[in-house]
């Protein structure tokens, strides 16, 4: 996470509803001989965090000698910022991205959990295609599904803490922040859902 205490004064509301709106990231622990990353879709109700894992993936071979500290690290948008478009002399570029981290300990659970944890989990994403009919597990041929969940793990992380990154130019004075927004706003900048990076910066000055 920034240093910078301007780009960290999200409450932990934001942040959690910043990384359950996303839904994915990656999942990290330390291993016996590194550090394990899997990257995954994710549900977070009532301060746990539910995913699941292919059971062949290191991270979950670990879990089966215990729970582990874990790191979920969801990334956000981000955007490359060019100082010639804040109207101000002598500034250098700079990134801004938003960004959240949950930390917790891991640990695998009852795989009779699962079909309900998948279930839930494609309702979170097929709600927002509507108005596409929700696709459910029950239109897939009888013991198809079954079998594809034996090739995956259940798994659950409690949320010990949280901390979160909005680097939106708030360092900057407000006209030359609403500057290089507009100019991001123009599009072919390199990084990864620009126009919503330029959104948030201009929602700085709202408050």
């Amino acid at each position: 996470m920034h240093p910078n205490p301007a780009f960290r004064e999200a409450p932990e509301a934001r942040a959690l509803g910043f990384a359950r709106e996303r839904g994915f990231g990656a999942l990290t622990t330390a291993g016996p001989d590194g550090v394990l990353a899997a990257h995954v879709p994710f549900l977070i109700e009532d301060g746990v965090l539910a995913a699941h894992l292919v059971r062949s993936n290191p991270l979950a071979r670990l879990l089966k000698s215990g729970p582990a500290e874990a790191l979920m690290i969801v990334s956000g948008a981000n955007a490359y910022i060019s100082p010639d478009w804040y109207g101000e002399e002598d500034k250098v570029p700079t990134w801004n991205y938003a960004a959240v981290h949950l930390r917790g300990m891991l640990r695998l659970i009852d795989e009779d959990l699962l079909k309900t944890h998948l279930d839930r989990l494609s309702e979170n994403f097929e709600t927002r295609l509507a108005p596409k009919p929700i696709w459910r597990s029950d239109k897939m041929t009888p013991g198809v599904m079954e079998k594809m969940m034996r090739q995956i793990v259940p798994v659950e992380m409690a949320i010990a803490s949280t901390d979160s990154t909005f680097k939106l130019n708030q360092n900057r004075e407000a006209a030359a922040r609403r500057n290089a927004a507009t100019e991001l706003a123009k599009g072919g900048t390199p990084g990864l859902e620009t126009q919503a990076i330029a959104r948030m910066m201009r929602e700085v000055d709202s408050g």
